[in-house]
């Protein structure tokens, strides 16, 4: 890859140190399968008791290597704003 490609990953580190992936913790697993997403990263997430949350993985066959927590409620506008020019065109 390029370096002028690299740049244009807005999810590579850049010089300002601005993207969007960065390691926020390491979290641990207990023996009941549960982890605890650490107070600041829930503060700047918004996320409080009782908010529902979407679990997005990926992978490869039947292997799971990534996860990503979104809110339900972000989840669902999401999906309607990607399905709802479709569906509109479908019922026409």
């Amino acid at each position: 890859m390029t370096k002028s490609k690299q740049s244009d990953c807005s999810c590579l580190p850049s010089a300002e140190g601005i993207g969007c992936c960065r390691v926020e913790s390491i979290l641990s697993v207990d023996e009941r399968g549960q982890m605890v997403l650490p107070k600041e990263v829930r503060e700047k997430a918004g996320i409080r008791p009782g908010d529902k949350m979407a679990l997005i993985t990926w992978g490869r066959e039947n292997t799971v290597s990534g996860i990503c927590l979104i809110k339900a409620d972000d989840f669902a506008e999401m999906v309607k704003g990607a399905l709802g020019p479709m569906l509109k065109e479908m019922f026409r």
